[in-house]
């Protein structure tokens, strides 16, 4: 049996849909440097997240980590709540 040395990437995101049942989409933002200009454009990635007792509600920043495949969307899962929403 071969050992798996990959690390764990954990992201953090602010959750903009609790709608679903077990289930949250999570924003995720990051700076790319422009290659030509230099300047810093703010991108965004829509994640659809695994939340097993349904604990983050919209407008809360989590941490999140990805997983294997648990439907057609989903491949991360929640690790923790950071910050709340109110």
């Amino acid at each position: 049996m071969t050992e798996n040395n990959e690390k764990i990437r954990l992201v953090t995101g602010k959750v903009t849909s609790d709608k679903m049942d077990k289930s949250i989409t999570v924003k995720v933002e990051r700076l790319v440097k422009h290659p030509i200009y230099g300047k810093y454009i703010r991108r965004s990635s829509k994640y659809m997240v695994h939340d097993e007792s349904n604990q983050a509600k919209e407008g809360d920043v989590v941490s999140i980590t990805s997983c294997r495949p648990i439907s057609k969307n989903k491949t991360f899962k929640l690790v923790s709540v950071l910050g709340s929403s109110n």
